[in-house]
């Protein structure tokens, strides 16, 4: 089926009233649908099979030959281009120099059920994670390292929320993401294969580089200020910590995550 294309310069138009709404993550989990701008994100989406339902053009928008492939495939696939004004899409993003292209997506429903573990030798695990920017961080980290994907445990960030999606720099497009809860997690890890690696400040902790991984490794990392609970750490199959040869007691949770899943990788490319 083949969408339509349409003009929209009115900021008072229910379809904009409706998408501009996607900011909030009340309005979001309502509509399963979430809003991701720029043409580099929109590209990555593309390229991982996965097109807007609505995509909203800036006037420059048909200038460039990646955004003229992105509406063609767009409309061939059904969804509806909207050709708009600047104006428009700053209300949309939220910036007041938006890029040219904003488009709105369903929202995955992905749950552990649905994962293949043996599918990538490399799982991140995030529990209680709180700022975007460090979700959106994992994220790009899990693409970068070929990780297959990341697993949210507990009250953690929304993942959809346009700041997460920005510093994903579109690998919300290309990484599996579950939200789910740690008393459901660890039974469907015990399940099958995997060794739960924890990034652990406490006790009973090794080096991070003496460890030798197994895949699939499953990288845990704790909440931002507080760390993840005891027995948390202590359900894991090895506690690892990396020095700190400062005076700072711990690294940025989405940095430590990247040295961890690097390490690992390294072991593999070293065997």
């Amino acid at each position: 089926m083949t969408g339509r294309r349409t003009t929209i310069e009115s900021l008072s138009n229910p379809l904009i009233k409706r998408m501009r709404l996607l900011r909030e993550k009340r309005h979001r989990r309502e509509e399963h649908l979430f809003l991701a701008e720029g043409l580099r994100i929109a590209t990555e989406a593309r390229e991982a099979g996965i097109l807007p339902l609505w995509l909203f053009l800036g006037p420059e928008g048909d200038n460039h030959p990646l955004a003229k492939a992105l509406a063609a495939d767009t409309l061939a696939a059904g969804g509806e281009v909207i050709d708009t004004t600047g104006a428009i899409l700053s209300k949309l993003s939220g910036k007041d120099n938006p890029q040219t292209v904003v488009g709105i997506y369903a929202e995955p429903e992905t749950t552990l059920a649905d994962l293949d573990r043996d599918a990538a030798p490399i799982w991140l695990v995030a529990e209680r994670l709180r700022d975007p920017g460090n979700l959106g961080t994992m994220l790009r980290t899990g693409d970068a390292v070929g990780a297959g994907g990341l697993i949210l445990l507990d009250d953690s960030t929304d993942p959809y929320a346009v700041e997460a999606v920005r510093a994903s720099m579109g690998a919300i497009f290309t990484q599996q993401l579950v939200v789910t809860r740690w008393d459901e997690f660890l039974p469907w890890l015990r399940q099958g294969a995997g060794q739960l690696v924890a990034t652990w400040l406490g006790g009973d902790t090794e080096d991070y580089q003496a460890v030798r991984y197994a895949a699939p490794t499953f990288i845990l990392t704790g909440n931002e200020s507080q760390g993840m609970p005891a027995d948390y750490a202590a359900a894991a199959d090895v506690r690892v910590k990396m020095p700190m040869m400062g005076k700072a007691d711990s690294l940025n949770a989405a940095v430590a995550t990247a040295v961890m899943a690097y390490e690992v990788l390294n072991q593999r490319r070293n065997r």
